[in-house]
């Protein structure tokens, strides 16, 4: 369904902006008009990683007049794979500071706002206030589930975007005009169920394939034209190479925008999606060694039995050594309980304590009373233990 464009246009545009955008001014849909409405809105994207990357770089381009971005992270190596708005000189800085130096590049005619805390419930209101449209571009629930309220609330629009291996998704969230986020996913999936992209890996160019695709969703909603997503939910494969839409229904009952709404302000999103299940906190209570305890067990030679539940080719990347690889689907299906010794102390680690507290809660139902698991896994024994590895 088309939808009223968002903003008002700006008074002109320069003789400067005009040979700039001029690729743009001469497509009939957009024109001076769609241009100048670019040119007055005020855009905030939601992280400057991999999804953020090309949409702000796009964005940038497009002409955009205030770019807001919303991260506290700093670059690091691994993200240049994907998160093409930093370079090799940026690692260490603030992905915000980075990213606003690269906006400069492509277009110095956009006002670059840097919003470099962390965003919660208590400022994801102010922040998000003095913005037109929210581009969100996280990859954690917590996050996607706040983004939602705070926009529903205020009455905002957004464009959602999220990408894993080969496959991703988009659509545009309009609670005033359709579904919101949480009309297709009332709940968040259970504790460890999804993998992150940290944990499953991406391809780096999906993140631009569906970064362009949000990009593309905010200009039509900017500038008033075409068919946004609004109701739709676009799936895209990349080895597969086939999108694909299906229908998405504004659910009546939904709990922030359904009609009789029991989500009426934020919540704490941490608790709501949390980030391990309540058996996995609880049993890693008390259970939990460091990277250098366990270099200590390993030197005293311990007796126990070291177990890495990752899969098999995180173990190829970087494993600690003595490690037994037994991933964490073994432990689910129960599997993996046979092939643990009756005389040696469970010790479990993953990549950064996430799955290993998990299996350590399964662990522990089965008997195995002293187990433990190491927190911070196999990035903290590279940190703290040994940096000459190589981390990911």
């Amino acid at each position: 369904m088309s939808l009223p464009p968002l903003v008002e246009p700006a008074a002109e545009l320069s003789v400067d902006e005009v040979r700039r955008y001029s690729r743009h001014l001469i497509i009939p849909d957009v024109g001076m008009t769609g241009q100048k409405r670019l040119k007055n809105a005020k855009v905030l994207v939601v992280g400057a990683g991999g999804l953020g990357s090309p949409a702000l770089l796009y964005l940038a381009a497009a002409g955009v007049g205030t770019l807001g971005i919303v991260d506290f992270d700093a670059v690091d190596e691994s993200n240049l794979q994907r998160q093409i708005i930093h370079g090799v000189s940026d690692v260490g800085k603030p992905k915000a500071q980075s990213a606003k130096e690269s906006i400069a590049e492509i277009n110095p005619y956009v006002t670059v706002v840097l919003h470099t805390e962390r965003l919660d419930s208590s400022n994801v209101m102010e922040i998000f206030g003095g913005y037109d449209l929210i581009v969100d571009g996280t990859d954690n629930f917590a996050t996607r589930y706040l983004v939602n309220d705070a926009c529903v609330l205020l009455h905002k629009p957004y464009v959602w975007g999220s990408i894993y291996r080969f496959d991703g998704q988009a659509s545009v969230f309009w609670a005033d005009y359709g579904p919101c986020y949480r009309c297709l996913y009332p709940e968040p999936p259970p504790p460890g169920m999804v993998p992150s992209c940290a944990e499953g890996g991406v391809l780096g160019v999906l993140c631009a394939s569906v970064g362009s695709i949000q990009v593309n969703e905010a200009i039509k909603l900017i500038t008033g034209i075409g068919d946004p997503l609004a109701g739709r939910l676009m799936i895209y494969d990349a080895l597969e190479m086939s999108y694909r839409t299906v229908r998405v229904n504004k659910d009546p009952e939904c709990a922030v925008c359904g009609k009789n709404p029991t989500v009426t302000a934020l919540i704490d999103y941490d608790a709501f999606c949390g980030a391990v299940s309540d058996e996995a906190a609880e049993a890693a209570a008390g259970s939990t060694i460091t990277a250098t305890d366990l270099a200590g067990m390993l030197d005293r030679g311990e007796a126990i039995f070291l177990i890495d539940v990752r899969e098999p080719n995180e173990y190829e990347i970087v494993s600690i050594p003595g490690a037994t690889l037994i991933p964490k689907g073994q432990f689910l299906s129960g599997a993996a309980l046979e092939k643990l010794p009756q005389d040696r102390r469970i010790v479990l680690h993953c990549k950064s304590g996430a799955r290993s507290a998990e299996c350590l809660a399964i662990v522990k139902n089965a008997g195995f009373s002293d187990a433990v698991h190491v927190g911070g896994g196999v990035l903290a024994w590279v940190s703290q233990v040994d940096p000459s590895l190589p981390s990911y």
